[in-house]
């Protein structure tokens, strides 16, 4: 079909029948790319196993061109179940339900099993991202499926959406390094602390890293291409791990490690901790060079994203999947670190609340007007949330509230 400016909109189902070079180079045109949106992590994926119509993630790759350029694309999924997104959305689901309608099969805009805030819409322009985005609905409307959700959005994204989808907010966790004079080191991050919260660390960190009083845990780390194939396989044993303990298989199969390790390498930082020469515990972290992805890419980012252990040391977790990370970072000029999904405990470790956004379109005219009216009540939740968070900052100068989150029912907090 086109439209009237005679752009061609194509749909697939396989990442193999998108170019990688025009993906990954539309991607990088974006004010807001992370890895996570290459074209080697989404086809890895499918080829892997991991997200595919047996798993629940139907593909369908929906792409606008303009001749035999790829000017505007996105990574669409028709789902039978909401696991692996991490917006919640199971309570709309049973209201289905309950009424005997059908939520499921949904359409979702996203990178599955990944939280990461970031462009989704990837267009030339703004009016080409407003054409994706009618695209996405007329697939919507063409399969009958109940619903488009668009997951961890830009701020570009959203202005796309703005008034034909519904905004939801949800509260992550992120470290930010100093703008003006960045951390020298990780005892120069500790003194913004306060002292009660500066000593619980430093405790934290004994318990794990203290020959005579703690675990005496070492760590080292590795690189891209660095990272050997037996500590990609220690890594995968302690993932795998860290679900079967709770009861779940994992979500990721070492199909999809290997892919990460042979196509994009330059992305990833591994953490090993070991005692006595002995690996026990591991954190993969995601990161983004500026270098690595163009030369508009204002800061290094680097995102929590998966980690496991073997053996059980008291206050391992936060040494292998903040203190290490925040360390390294500090080292090399990263500006930001990601937690990823929830986790007030992260605060403690001066990862501080944001906001991340997500939207949705509800074909049902009155479940969209329902689910309007919870969302709003929803939002000032988050705000009175997120203000109660910033006032327990552990910083001694914490980040000043944002201003839009001062609205009438917030300020009672300021009283």
């Amino acid at each position: 079909m086109k439209s009237s400016a005679n752009y061609v909109t194509r749909v697939y189902s396989k990442w193999s029948e998108i170019d990688r070079a025009a993906w990954n180079a539309l991607l990088f045109a974006q004010l807001e790319p992370t890895p996570f949106m290459r074209w080697e992590y989404l086809s890895a994926m499918q080829t892997s196993g991991s997200a595919t119509l047996e798993t629940g993630w139907g593909v369908r790759i929906v792409t606008i061109w303009d001749g035999d350029t790829l000017v505007a694309g996105c990574p669409l999924y028709l789902k039978p179940h909401s696991y692996g997104e991490y917006v919640f959305d199971f309570a709309w689901a049973k209201a289905y339900a309950e009424h005997g309608l059908d939520y499921y099969p949904k359409a979702v805009i996203a990178v599955p099993f990944t939280p990461v805030p970031g462009t989704r819409l990837l267009a030339r322009s703004d009016a080409l991202q407003a054409t994706l985005v009618l695209a996405c609905k007329a697939l919507v409307e063409a399969e009958n499926v109940s619903s488009l959700h668009l997951l961890f959005t830009s701020k570009a994204d959203q202005t796309a959406c703005t008034g034909t989808m519904m905004p939801r907010d949800t509260t992550q966790f992120h470290w930010t390094n100093r703008a003006e004079k960045p951390y020298a080191n990780f005892d120069d991050f500790l003194k913004a602390f306060s002292q009660e919260k500066r000593k619980k660390i430093k405790q934290e960190r004994r318990k794990v890293l203290d020959v005579e009083l703690g675990a005496g845990v070492t760590f080292r780390h590795s690189q891209g291409k660095d990272i050997t194939q037996s500590d990609w396989d220690f890594f995968y044993t302690c993932y795998e791990r860290t679900y079967l303990e709770h009861g779940n298989a994992p979500y990721l199969s070492r199909a999809f490690f290997q892919s990460m390790a042979d196509d994009m390498p330059e992305n990833w930082l591994l953490f090993i901790g070991e005692i006595e020469g002995e690996r026990i515990a591991s954190s993969l972290i995601a990161i983004q060079d500026e270098k690595s992805i163009n030369n508009t890419v204002a800061s290094k980012v680097a995102y929590g994203r998966y980690w496991g252990a073997v053996a059980r040391v008291d206050c391992l977790h936060f040494e292998a999947c903040y203190y290490q990370p925040l360390e390294w970072c500090i080292a090399n000029g990263y500006h930001r670190f990601e937690g990823g999904a929830q986790g007030e405990h992260k605060m403690a470790r001066a990862l501080l609340p944001v906001t991340a956004t997500s939207l949705h379109h509800i074909a049902h005219p009155q479940f969209a007007k329902a689910i309007e009216r919870f969302l709003e009540r929803e939002r000032a939740g988050v705000a009175d949330y997120q203000i109660d968070l910033a006032l327990r900052s552990p910083l001694k100068s914490p980040q000043p509230i944002a201003p839009k989150l001062l609205d009438s029912q917030a300020l009672k907090y300021l009283a």
